[in-house]
């Protein structure tokens, strides 16, 4: 009851408890990395009934509390070293604290233990209660020999070695579910553990290491891994906030290889094979297609008022027959004299049949309903439409009802895929040579950025929808023929205008060894 009752017993164990669960927080850390190795159902009962028989160790160890004050005398010397029991038991245990820390770093460098989980093999359940109490036997020797030099009093340090397992009892679990959420912190403490290793084998030799320059250290990294992970957490969040489409877009485009739009190409004799890609250039372009589909505006995907064919009952028979021979479409816009007077939509070889069985074009009342579709309208929105439209064509209009193109399914696959040229069309990006490049004006920004593998365009890849508005932007009037403009290691020269627009250009990229001539 006296005992009870002295302020000073209290103050003895309210210190011996803080020193024990300060000095057991590495202890649990390497624990739960040892309980790691075991199946998942028996982590559990390893980390208790190893942190159990961890108490029966140490209460042991405090009731030869006389042997252990006769540790520090000297068994024999060595070189003019004498040792102690005490300095075989510290060289013993930091000599397995360095042994085991290597390994460990070693099986986590290497990346051994990143092998296929199925196959995964697990240590034996005792095996790994065994190198608990003998971690726990390591760790607490410092702290039991402490303990005796600051309590006389037996019952008082078995108290404080009963509350302080409990508490790592209690914590064990959590503190073993965070170590394998974070897998920096495992490489951070068994940086620990050989820290601490070289330190009892340093002491076991006769050198003291101040326990302060060991903390300081320690408390330092523990810090630093502590901004780090604030730092993870916060890249997450903000991450987070990304549209999942976007997220999604990136960590594929970064998987596909390949040259990025803005790293130049290398033309180093001595350089490396071409890194051989999951994804071949036009496989890779093709997935570039599908993940920017949605960014893009209907604009760049139409077909332009002036370059649509369309049906005017005001023209003759013969005239009307020629231009549905002459162009392979499917579906044409009916109109009366002007685009803007639409009266439907025909199939061509409806209208050829009626041309041959009734000598004129389809009767207004028997043609198909035009679809409109504004030409804010997004991505998606739009193939909706055209998947309604069975086939048809859709046209797109401004706010103020003026045609301004059309857009067919083809249209959309040739986003995706590349252009598909009709028999009467010649295609809109021709390839000179490995660096030169014939492009019509009303050439896709997006398709041409594929074809160039270049970022030269992202800037206004959002307000143009060709390669023509997109010069004529740089050029700030409508260029004549033979102008040039430089940019980003590409060379544009206009070879042909057109009724007030751009309608061919030739594209060159600028090779490292011409930036060096003259």
């Amino acid at each position: 009851m006296e005992l009870l009752l002295d302020p000073a017993t209290w103050i003895a164990l309210a210190t011996l408890i803080i020193l024990e669960v300060v000095l057991g927080i590495d202890n649990l850390v390497f624990i739960a990395i040892l309980a790691n190795k075991l199946p998942p159902h028996q982590r559990d009962r390893a980390r208790i009934t190893g942190l159990s028989l961890a108490v029966v160790m140490r209460l042991g160890l405090l009731s030869g509390v006389s042997w252990l004050i006769t540790l520090t005398s000297p068994l024999f010397t060595v070189y003019g070293l004498d040792f102690s029991g005490r300095d075989l038991i510290l060289l013993a245990g930091g000599l397995f604290l360095l042994f085991k820390a290597t390994t460990e770093l070693h099986e986590r460098l290497e990346g051994s233990m990143r092998g296929q989980i199925e196959n995964r093999v697990y240590a034996g359940f005792w095996l790994v209660v065994s190198q608990i109490v003998v971690l726990d036997a390591v760790f607490s020797l410092d702290a039991v020999i402490t303990a005796v030099g600051m309590v006389n009093n037996l019952a008082v340090m078995m108290t404080a070695v009963v509350i302080s397992v409990s508490l790592m009892l209690l914590a064990s679990k959590p503190l073993t579910q965070f170590v394998d959420a974070h897998p920096t912190v495992v490489v951070l403490c068994l940086s620990f553990l050989l820290m601490i290793g070289l330190s009892l084998v340093a002491e076991g030799f006769g050198f003291h290491i101040p326990k302060g320059y060991l903390y300081a250290a320690i408390g330092f990294s523990i810090t630093i891994e502590f901004f780090n992970q604030v730092a993870n957490a916060n890249r997450a969040k903000h991450e987070a906030r990304m549209p999942l489409r976007e997220r999604t877009a990136a960590a594929v485009l970064s998987l596909l290889g390949g040259r990025a739009y803005d790293q130049p190409e290398s033309h180093d004799d001595k350089a490396a094979p071409e890194d051989l890609s999951a994804f071949h250039v036009a496989e890779r372009n093709m997935v570039t297609g599908v993940l920017t589909l949605a960014e893009r505006s209907v604009r760049s995907l139409m077909t332009p008022r002036t370059d649509i064919s369309w049906v005017n009952l005001e023209d003759s028979v013969e005239t009307i027959r020629a231009m549905l021979i002459d162009t392979p479409h499917s579906f044409f816009p009916v109109c009366r004299g002007s685009l803007d007077e639409i009266a439907g939509i025909a199939r061509a070889k409806d209208l050829l049949n009626d041309l041959s069985m009734h000598g004129q074009a389809t009767p207004a009342d028997k043609l198909r309903k035009p679809i409109f579709v504004p030409d804010s309208i997004a991505v998606l929105p739009l193939i909706e439409t055209l998947r309604r439209s069975k086939g048809q064509l859709v046209l797109v209009v401004d706010e103020y009802g003026t045609i301004q193109g059309l857009i067919t399914p083809i249209d959309v696959f040739e986003a995706i895929a590349g252009e598909f040229p009709d028999e009467d069309e010649t295609p809109a990006i021709e390839v000179v040579d490995e660096n030169q490049w014939r492009v019509a004006g009303h050439a896709d920004l997006h398709e041409l950025s594929r074809v160039l593998e270049t970022g030269v365009f992202d800037d206004d890849i959002e307000d143009y929808a060709t390669i023509a508005g997109f010069l004529m932007s740089k050029f700030d009037q409508l260029p004549d023929v033979g102008a040039q403009l430089e940019l980003r290691g590409f060379v544009f020269t206009v070879l042909q205008v057109e009724e007030q627009r751009i309608a061919l250009v030739e594209i060159s990229r600028v090779l490292q060894q011409d930036l060096y001539v003259g």
